[in-house]
């Protein structure tokens, strides 16, 4: 069953007619090879667009936070004695909490860590509130709505996950920290109540990224949750930069705990990280990304680890996975050490079925970005598609593939930010504010970065990012955090003409949020691919609608649908400028 809303139709829902739119590193280390590499292999790929798609679009990302009503201010609960969590968070996240197909936004936060400090100071004067949801009022501003739903967790967040693990056509919220993580259910868009130990996921230790998933296609979704390390005050490493003052510790200097696997049988969740073959103290993970990456129907898992191994959990379909990320080649560098793995994200970049993998990593060792050769196996082309130079002097922390101009080709946003707030003073060049950096898609397998010149280029302390169509335009915005700082809502502002349609999938006999689902829509000669996720950048969760951009086509020719089951479903053409919810078949 599918339903298509025409512009007259959807009234004040905002879509418009086509026409309307308006640890230590050295400063350089191996900076010149992939510079080099480039210049002499440039990328292997044959063209795919015309020429035109060399030159970036007139596309602008302004600053809208102050006039979209948007105060929040992210505590880390610094006390000056350098505490290791200090450093990471935290997230944020896109979301219809009351479905009035408007997205409302929310923030994790974090609170003192010292309470006796901070009682001393005068600075704990209420109980904190981990959560703050702003309510979209569907006229560019937004209303913090966090006390009205009975949004007051304590908690030091990190990050959230959004899907609807009871298919009552309610998004919840499962929001992640130190002590482990909070499972908020949404009581029909009025009320948020807390269910986390009755439903079985309260988990403990540091929880970072999250997603829903489910893996064994019975129709509910299950919960991955990242873990990072085993970190309290009374074991926290004195660690110093210049040897006289204490700086931030490196991961290195502590032991990882395992992420963990929750599955959900409709009325309880049952931790199965160990039957399931989750388990591994060689954890320490950030950022949690789902896919089908061999294309056998079944979703598998890729978790970003900081300084060990990146994960590829291959669903065997029994209920059972299998680590295999040394064997697919994502695990480590091509000079076989393990990363500074933080965000991470997949999607077709080059529209041609295979689904790429874009990882976060420290300063000085660029974006990883791995892509399939023929024989199935993933190799590194950061450097030989224009991503490795650029991303060489930063930290990288949120990232994810979207088309930010609706030409057709999914493009890369990366959100900056040091993790050591005195790196300044070692002279290497590398500062503690960063710029995002913004890559354009040139439809021949390679990137050019136009963050300055696209309005996303201001340095800050960058941590989760998200995106998602909050004015409901067409054009997909940015949302993104700093660490100790205020976020950032940044409007896209598209003048290039080019069209899109939209898809809003509702499961039925699958997960009722339509996770998992893989969706080809046929463009003239193209075919485009996207996958309904949940998880992806980093602590951050996403608008879940699928927005394909059609350049100038003026439709597209056909839709496949495959839900998480296994069922294919086809629609024809849908004019461009057109949002369609489709109910898969019973």
């Amino acid at each position: 069953m599918s339903t298509f809303f025409t512009n007259s139709e959807l009234g004040n829902s905002g879509i418009r007619e086509l026409r309307d739119w308006k640890p230590t590193i050295s400063p350089f280390p191996n900076f010149l090879l992939p510079l080099l590499f480039v210049l002499i292999a440039g990328c292997r790929h044959a063209p795919l667009m015309p020429a035109a798609a060399h030159v970036p679009p007139a596309v602008r990302f302004v600053d809208v936070t102050t006039q979209a009503g948007i105060r929040f201010r992210h505590n880390n609960g610094a006390s000056g004695k350098k505490w290791l969590p200090e450093t990471m968070g935290s997230g944020c996240g896109f979301l219809d909490y009351d479905n009035d197909g408007w997205l409302d936004i929310l923030f994790v936060n974090g609170k003192p860590l010292d309470v006796r400090t901070s009682e001393r100071s005068n600075v704990q004067t209420s109980k904190p509130s981990t959560v703050v949801l702003y309510r979209n009022d569907r006229d560019g501003t937004f209303t913090d709505v966090t006390r009205d739903v009975g949004l007051r967790v304590d908690l030091y967040g990190m990050g959230v996950a959004v899907g609807d693990y009871d298919n009552d056509g309610f998004d919840d919220v499962y929001v992640t920290g130190l002590g482990g993580g909070r499972l908020l259910r949404n009581r029909a868009g009025k009320r948020f109540e807390d269910v986390t130990e009755r439903m079985g996921v309260e988990g403990e230790g540091w929880a970072t990224s999250a997603a829903w998933v489910d893996y064994n296609r019975d129709g509910w979704l299950d919960l991955f949750v990242c873990h990072y390390v085993k970190w309290t005050p009374q074991t926290d490493v004195y660690w110093s930069l210049d040897g006289v003052h204490k700086s931030y510790t490196t991961p290195e200097k502590y032991e990882g705990e395992s992420c963990r696997l929750y599955r959900n049988d409709g009325s309880h969740f049952t931790d199965v990280t160990k039957a399931a073959g989750i388990y591994s103290v060689k954890s320490k993970a950030l950022g949690v990304a789902i896919c089908d990456y061999d294309q056998d129907g079944q979703q598998d898992i890729i978790v970003a680890n900081d300084t060990e191994p990146n994960f590829l959990f291959h669903n065997q379909g029994d209920g059972t996975f299998k680590e295999v990320g040394i064997e697919a080649g994502i695990a480590v560098s091509e000079q076989g050490k393990a990363r500074a793995g933080m965000g991470i994200d997949t999607a077709d970049d080059l529209n041609s079925g295979q689904e790429a993998i874009l990882i976060t990593n420290f300063a000085g060792e660029q974006l990883s970005y791995y892509r399939k050769d023929e024989t199935g196996h993933y190799l590194d082309h950061a450097a030989a598609c224009g991503l490795g130079a650029a991303s060489q002097m930063y930290l990288g922390f949120g990232a994810f593939f979207f088309d930010y101009d609706l030409d057709g080709w999914q493009d890369i946003f990366v959100c900056n930010g040091h993790v050591m707030d005195d790196i300044e003073v070692r002279n290497t060049g590398v500062t503690y504010a960063e710029p995002c950096l913004l890559f354009h898609n040139n439809g021949r397998g390679a990137f050019t970065e136009v963050g300055r010149e696209s309005g996303v280029g201001k340095r800050i302390v960058g941590r989760g990012a998200a995106f998602g169509d909050y004015d409901n335009d067409g054009d997909l915005d940015l949302l993104i955090t700093t660490n100790n700082g205020a976020p950032r809502l940044l409007r896209n502002d598209n003048r290039t003409d080019n069209g899109y349609i939209r898809l809003i999938l509702e499961g039925t006999h699958s997960n009722r949020s339509a996770i998992g689902a893989r969706v080809r829509v046929r463009v003239g000669h193209q075919t485009l691919m996207l996958c309904v996720k949940s998880g992806s950048s980093y602590l951050s969760a996403s608008d879940r609608r699928l927005t394909f951009g059609l350049g100038k086509a003026p439709q597209a020719d056909g839709i496949e649908i495959q839900w998480p089951n296994g069922n294919v479903q086809t629609l024809d053409a849908v004019p461009a400028g057109q949002t369609v919810r489709v109910k898969e078949e019973t």
